[in-house]
């Protein structure tokens, strides 16, 4: 099915800064698309149905989604469908600020919800209570002043107002009932105690406690929503806290490796050179060229 790319430079301001809001009041017809971007998307009125080229949802208010940059979606059958579009681009901003990562609800909703929705159908999504999105409405309306007004200090402000959002919208999933929305809230549980303990050897016993799943379904899910397994999104955790190392620091190599939860350098080099093309040593060098 054809679909249209949404750019960057169309949707995000001349300066940069990589947020922008798009409100839709109502939604008109736009077509199957993908985008170079992130959006968070909340359903403000109406209702429709969210097409994202697999499946068919209905929407109604309160209905919160993550639609990362790769996946395909549309709106049909719109009744007075009106929505707020928060766009971002992740990978220039610091989502691992202070214990965001910690929080299952942000794992669930940002990460696991949006790759979990790419291989399986299910019915699990955060609807906002009525107070739930009075309450987001807020931050999205002090975000929105900043993002148009563009004063002195605005991108610290407009920085402190998304955060509040994404902090806000991972608690709220944090508490729904919902037993599909559950099940994810554990997976993010043990990706949470990842995050945190990325240093420490990994027990996948444990990790299937805290997901209070046994260790074979925990494995077969925690595949199924990543995409990969738990010993290989620890590695990759474990690659990106040496990439920061290796560009902020001049601590020797097996140092980082010990560092950052490896016991042997060697295998800390394969690891690194197999998820980014290049050795530790070659990407300390391309980095220091660029600085």
């Amino acid at each position: 099915m054809s679909h249209t790319t949404l750019k960057r430079k169309d949707w995000f301001p001349p300066d940069g800064f990589p947020m922008a809001i798009e409100r839709r009041n109502p939604q008109e017809p736009f077509g199957l698309h993908t985008h170079e971007f992130s959006e968070i998307v909340i359903i403000t009125s109406g209702r429709g149905l969210h097409v994202t080229g697999k499946e068919t949802y209905p929407l109604n208010a309160g209905d919160t989604f993550v639609i990362s940059g790769s996946r395909q979606h549309d709106y049909h059958n719109m009744e007075r469908l009106c929505l707020v579009n928060i766009l971002f681009q992740p990978e220039k901003l610091n989502l691992r600020t202070y214990d965001l990562r910690t929080l299952p609800g942000y794992h669930a909703l940002f990460t696991l919800e949006s790759a979990w929705r790419q291989r399986h159908p299910f019915l699990g999504r955060l609807r906002l209570s009525p107070q739930e999105l009075s309450v987001v409405m807020g931050f999205v309306d002090k975000l929105d002043e900043e993002l148009h007004a563009r004063t002195s200090g605005f991108k610290f402000m407009a920085t402190a107002s998304f955060m509040q959002i994404v902090g806000y919208l991972s608690r709220c999933f944090a508490r729904s009932k919902n037993a599909d929305s559950r099940a994810l809230l554990r997976i993010g549980e043990a990706i949470s105690h990842l995050e945190a303990n990325y240093r420490e050897p990994i027990d996948l016993d444990k990790l299937a406690n805290l997901a209070n799943m046994s260790k074979r379904n925990f494995m077969r899910s925690f595949q199924a929503a990543m995409g990969n397994s738990p010993i290989a999104h620890l590695i990759q955790l474990r690659v990106n806290q040496a990439t920061s190392l290796l560009r902020n620091s001049n601590h020797g190599i097996t140092d980082i490796a010990f560092q950052v939860g490896f016991s042997d350098s060697n295998y800390f080099s394969r690891q690194f050179r197999a998820l980014l093309g290049v050795t530790p040593s070659q990407y300390r060098q391309q980095h220091a060229r660029l600085a």
